[in-house]
């Protein structure tokens, strides 16, 4: 997390008045809990450099600098004792080589004053994205989403990045009743930014090439939808995305007006899932009589799992998704 210039010049008054600032006051200026700075300050000795008396700690602009620093390098998915040698003035390590083979991920580090979500073996910036969701600091996640997607791609971003920090806040929801909702929320708003950046222009429709894409009625999960929708533009393809919980009557309109090559249905549950509904998109007609078509209908998303049937493909993930919509298009 960046501080701005005009927070950045309060904090250094602050910090001259009254002899610095209490640890609740630098927890709101850096976006953390006290307990976070606390832990800090005992793990990895970022306290303040200089003691007063009195049972109260005080911070100083410069204590509240390295602090800051700190915020930063935890957001880049850095481990914590690591971020703190570097934030003390420790050397950052060498870029590596790019002739050099990639070493394996080590084991990642579970910190007391991390996010506190079992990631696994992820790519070292689904720590940081999880980490500035957890904060709720939204200036550290666009510019992480931003890198992430720059440097990967907007697929493999998607499959080794956002995904799994999606899913790893999603098992912290579901294990902590109602807490962190508000996490899950705003980081899925911000995924759909970033992809909304990157979306490529639209693409003019072709005849025979449309593709249509929409959750089935009473499901609004979105987000994979969506970064399909931005993969098949990439790829020149002309896209109709309608978003979550289109109504039946709706979806068939949309299918007989566009005349679409492909239809892909999302569905995140089972009990959203229905075959019928696929099964009648799929024998929707138009055209001039003699050489109507019909399209070809895609079942996406979890929820299809043991639910589809023949003539109704099911691709298991994105990449396999993006093939599936290129094939039915151009064969």
């Amino acid at each position: 997390m960046r501080l701005n210039r005009d927070d950045e010049t309060n904090a250094e008054a602050d910090a001259r008045r009254g002899g610095g600032l209490t640890t609740g006051e630098v927890a709101r200026r850096l976006g953390v809990a006290p307990t976070t700075v606390r832990s800090w300050d005992r793990r990895y000795g970022l306290g303040p450099a200089a003691h007063t008396g009195g049972r109260h700690r005080r911070w100083t602009a410069d204590d509240l600098a390295r602090l800051e620093r700190m915020c930063a390098l935890t957001a880049t998915g850095l481990p914590p004792a690591e971020a703190a040698r570097l934030a003390l003035g420790g050397a950052a390590p060498d870029p590596p080589s790019r002739a050099t083979p990639p070493v394996p991920p080590a084991p990642p580090e579970r910190s007391h004053a991390g996010t506190g979500m079992r990631l696994g073996d992820v790519r070292q910036e689904c720590k940081g994205i999880a980490r500035a969701a957890l904060r709720l600091d939204a200036a550290a996640l666009d510019k992480l989403l931003e890198d992430a997607i720059e440097e990967h791609g907007l697929v493999p971003a998607w499959t080794e990045v956002i995904m799994p920090t999606l899913q790893a806040v999603g098992r912290k929801w579901e294990t902590a009743g109602e807490r962190y909702v508000e996490v899950e929320h705003f980081l899925s708003w911000h995924v759909s930014g970033a992809l909304r950046r990157h979306a490529p222009p639209v693409v003019a429709d072709r005849p025979g090439a449309t593709t249509v894409l929409a959750c089935v009625p009473a499901e609004n999960h979105t987000l994979p939808l969506e970064v399909l929708a931005a993969a098949l533009a990439e790829r020149g393809l002309p896209v109709r995305m309608f978003g979550g919980a289109l109504p039946v009557e709706s979806l068939v309109a949309a299918v007989r007006r566009t005349g679409p090559a492909a239809v892909g249905l999302w569905a995140q549950s089972r009990t959203t899932a229905s075959r019928p509904l696929a099964q009648h998109v799929s024998a929707i007609e138009w055209g001039v009589r003699g050489a109507r078509r019909k399209p070809v209908v895609l079942t996406l998303g979890p929820g299809w799992a043991g639910r589809t049937s023949p003539g109704l493909p099911h691709p298991p993930g994105l990449s396999e998704a993006v093939a599936a919509f290129e094939s039915v298009v151009h064969r």
